[in-house]
């Protein structure tokens, strides 16, 4: 198992991404502290996990909220003894022209996707940098790294996460702790659900396939760093 006898931390681990990158690490043996704000979908992932075998603690709470962090890193250490690993795969997201665009949308977003992964990287670095090790792996988009028309302020946000990544990896790598930046295309999950009129979805990425690319940062040995990865749909549906 490549992560045996670690902790993980996976925000947004109630569906999606975050389940799935939830259910893989604690295939491949991490203990796993499951954050979200749906409980109900939280508890569902906990009990998958822990009929597999594996362990899980669930911390329900809003990541853009500092106290959300805080109790998570808080539960790891408490029930699990460390923390090794945070995934940020929580995130929202909105559709169409800037013109359009509302202002109540732009903040969400911002809060949702870059300002909850700034707080989760704040509340876990004191825990990875105290123990001088620690993988973050922050779940962007490939929105911040190519021009898609209409996404203009869910491509700011996703960019931001990039920029904190970048800077917060240059600032922590000789200390122990790396940092990575996952952009997929866009992936089968329920964040299309409410979305009108989106890509085809049989064409997407499935979440499954994201996880194994958090696994494959996330288990990489002590000498070695993954510092960015864009991950591209075959058909190339964005």
């Amino acid at each position: 198992m490549r992560l045996a006898g670690q902790v993980a931390l996976v925000s947004g681990a109630s569906r999606g991404i975050g389940r799935a990158v939830a259910l893989a690490f604690a295939r491949e043996g991490a203990r796993v502290v499951l954050v979200a704000r749906g409980r109900d979908g939280l508890a569902r992932v906990a009990t998958a996990i822990e009929g597999a075998g594996g362990a899980a603690l669930v911390v329900p709470g809003d990541a853009a909220e500092a106290d959300t962090g805080r109790r998570a890193v808080e539960a790891a250490v408490a029930g699990f003894g460390r923390l090794d690993c945070l995934v940020t795969a929580q995130g929202v997201g909105s559709f169409g022209p800037l013109e359009a665009s509302r202002i109540e949308d732009w903040d969400a977003m911002l809060r949702a996707n870059l300002t909850a992964t700034y707080l989760l990287c704040r509340a876990a670095l004191p825990t990875m940098l105290g123990a001088g090790r620690g993988t973050i792996v922050a779940v962007g988009s490939l929105a911040a790294v190519r021009a898609i028309p209409g996404c203009a302020a869910y491509t700011a946000s996703k960019a931001g996460v990039l920029g904190l990544v970048r800077a917060l990896a240059a600032e922590v790598r000789g200390r122990g702790v790396r940092v990575a930046a996952l952009s997929p295309g866009a992936v089968d999950t329920p964040f299309w659900d409410a979305i009108p009129s989106p890509p085809d979805r049989h064409r997407m990425l499935r979440p499954e396939a994201v996880a194994e690319a958090a696994l494959l940062v996330a288990a990489q040995p002590p000498g070695a760093f993954v510092e960015e990865i864009v991950l591209a749909p075959t058909p190339g549906v964005l």
